[in-house]
């Protein structure tokens, strides 16, 4: 759920924006909207700015969607979409991870059940980070068993 209500009402105010500034500019400079030039300026300056928030909204839809967390009875693998040409790939074997947290902060993260959930590794990688996922304490607690499953099944192995 990393789709917040303020994220979602700060797009509505950019969207708003234009028009209460546009009703600024009529009050205060009542000339200024009669030359020849003012309108097809106007239009460029529009369509720029609702291009940018078009794209700033689909960026943040991509972001959303694009993130991946994979919990196998081996391994966890982390996805991350940094941008629209970057992504990050992590993973983690489930015998190299020593303790799994999970956070959920705040009104609406606790009535709406979602959270963060972190997993200390031995590896290069500290800490593995699931951010606003839903129901964080099941998840700690998947991560919890199949990592006491992982290590029964390899403690007879040589796990480097």
């Amino acid at each position: 759920m990393k789709l917040k209500y303020g994220f979602i009402l700060f797009f509505i105010l950019l969207i708003i924006f234009p028009w209460m500034f546009r009703d600024v500019l009529f009050s205060v400079f009542l000339n200024l909207f009669n030359g020849p030039i003012f309108y097809p300026l106007m239009l460029v300056v529009i369509s720029a700015y609702c291009l940018s928030i078009w794209l700033f909204f689909y960026f943040s839809i991509i972001d959303y969607y694009l993130d991946v967390w994979i919990i196998t009875n081996e391994r966890i693998i982390d996805i991350r979409q940094g941008g629209f040409f970057s992504r990050t790939i992590s993973e983690q074997l489930l015998y190299r991870v020593q303790d799994a947290t999970s956070e959920v902060n705040g009104f609406f993260p606790t009535i709406l059940k979602y959270g963060n959930v972190y997993a200390q590794t031995a590896g290069t990688a500290e800490r593995f980070f699931f951010k606003e996922i839903p129901n964080p304490e099941y998840v700690r607690d998947l991560i919890i068993k199949l990592v006491e499953k992982n290590k029964e099944l390899h403690k007879d192995e040589n796990l480097d």
